[in-house]
């Protein structure tokens, strides 16, 4: 019930004695997250207390995964350290890196998820709030208590529009939410997540929210008319944005009419994406869908 992050899944946090490390490692532990361990050379052979668990700090991210057997781990470090410690991670062999750190350099983000690629790591973002699997493990900084264990799969460019639809949901609740990024080169795409929702057997139905600028959305649209049988309600952020504007993520900007929330809204519509106006009523949507026949496959 639940795509790359499950109960069984070990995780190091890159940075976890920094003071957003501290908060957000507490958060995850207190969401059921069996966090092994944290990665600072200079405070190798530590450990620190969160509340009634221990958890060791390790001098790289090898060290951690010979010691735990970490499958995982979150990038919580500053971005002038993010390519390397996304390059130590991927070179120690870690499976999945969540990389929540913003403002990271896109030469930068480029070369590690290309590295990543051809080692076989998947990278979530960067610049995201992570994923959760409610009830079983939270990777990021995903508030756990908003949502619960459920039948949708939610994958999304904004971190705030995930807590949002998380939350209008929260009654059905979630397999798993993934927050891929919004920067211009993100590890993990919506296509990728939509394949694994379409591959889980516990995801009846799909939300996926994108925003202007970009062409990600069309092609998850495409991808989705030829390969998702699953119902898939859509949301694009931005319908109100003026031409030519950034929007908050580095990637949302929008040239002519390449890039706007109506020509992706159009592309998925074209593709039989339900596709709210509002997260209100994409939401609702969702419920409708639900509602008729337990989400009835519809023809691919």
């Amino acid at each position: 019930m639940a795509i790359y992050l499950t109960k069984e899944s070990k995780v190091l946090v890159q940075g976890m004695t920094g003071a957003e490390g501290m908060k957000h490692t507490r958060r995850m532990l207190a969401a059921g997250t069996d966090v092994v361990g944290g990665v600072n050379p200079r405070k190798a052979g530590r450990s620190v207390d969160f509340d009634d668990r221990a958890v060791p700090v390790f001098g790289s991210v090898a060290d951690g995964i010979r010691s735990t057997g970490a499958d995982v781990t979150v990038v919580l470090v500053p971005p002038a350290f993010a390519k390397a410690a996304v390059l130590e991670a991927v070179d120690a062999g870690i499976g999945l890196a969540v990389v929540i750190t913003e403002g990271i350099p896109v030469h930068d983000s480029v070369a590690f998820t290309t590295y990543a690629k051809e080692k076989g790591t998947r990278i979530i973002g960067p610049n995201c709030p992570g994923l959760i699997t409610p009830g079983q493990s939270n990777a990021g900084i995903i508030p756990a208590d908003i949502t619960k264990p459920g039948r949708i799969g939610l994958v999304s460019k904004s971190g705030t529009l995930t807590y949002q639809l998380m939350h209008e949901l929260r009654d059905i609740g979630f397999t798993t939410c993934v927050g891929i990024g919004g920067d211009p080169v993100v590890g993990t795409s919506h296509i990728d997540c939509l394949a694994a929702f379409q591959d889980d057997p516990d995801t009846e139905l799909v939300v996926l929210i994108g925003e202007i600028g970009g062409d990600a959305e069309e092609r998850a649209a495409a991808y989705i008319e030829q390969h998702v049988d699953k119902p898939v309600v859509g949301y694009i952020a931005g319908f109100t944005a003026p031409e030519g504007r950034t929007m908050g993520h580095a990637g949302a900007i929008v040239s002519g009419s390449s890039g706007t929330a109506q020509a992706k809204k159009r592309a998925l519509e074209a593709a039989g994406v339900k596709v709210g106006d509002t997260p209100t009523q994409t939401a609702r949507l969702v419920r409708e869908l639900l509602d008729a026949d337990h989400a009835t496959p519809r023809e691919a």
